[in-house]
């Protein structure tokens, strides 16, 4: 009997490490960005192939909502929505991933966005569940915290350009880092 449960413990214990090997990585500069299709605050489905097929996107992971709509977050979007038109003036497409468990997240997403004007050309995208987050290596598995707050700029072939993954809660990209990355990688073309 002893072996029978040393030899099933021995063999979840591996099973478990190796699934720890595969997880998955944050896309790097240069790797294709996974594909992902999630919906809108509207309820409409949005898939990463479809955005990049009519431009550049600026992708950014938010902490979502871990308990409480975090005020590094709300700066970060403000800063965004406050470069709108320049966003728009260089056709890089705003996306915005709000993860959070799945009960009220549609809720929490709205409350998160009351008093921000987005434009058309930003979405807020919602990860119940952390699908998403999980896809691509950015769940911040602790209390209290949901993903790391990451940006990603992505080309229209689908290609990452930029990324910044931040382990702590400030340490985000501005509108204006991105607006000069974009602007340097679009005249070295």
């Amino acid at each position: 009997m002893l072996r029978t449960s040393s030899s099933r413990f021995a063999a979840v214990f591996i099973a478990t490490a190796s699934l720890s090997l595969y997880a998955a990585a944050p896309p790097a500069v240069g790797q294709k960005a996974p594909d992902f299709a999630l919906s809108n605050v509207n309820g409409k489905t949005l898939r990463l192939s479809e955005l990049t097929a009519n431009g550049p996107v600026a992708l950014i992971v938010l902490r979502g909502y871990p308990g409480y709509q975090c005020p590094f977050c709300n700066r970060q979007a403000q800063d965004f929505v406050h470069n709108a038109q320049a966003f728009e003036q260089t056709g890089l497409r705003v996306v915005m991933v709000y993860p959070g468990p799945p009960d009220n997240l549609n809720a929490r997403a709205a409350e998160f966005l009351a008093g921000k004007s987005f434009p058309s050309s930003f979405e807020m995208l919602l990860d119940p569940g952390y699908d998403f987050t999980n896809l691509y290596g950015l769940r911040w598995d602790a209390p209290r915290e949901t993903a790391y707050p990451s940006t990603f700029l992505i080309d229209k072939g689908g290609a990452v350009f930029y990324a910044k993954i931040s382990k702590e809660h400030g340490g985000r990209s501005t509108a204006a880092e991105l607006l000069e990355v974009f602007s340097k990688q679009k005249g070295g073309k």
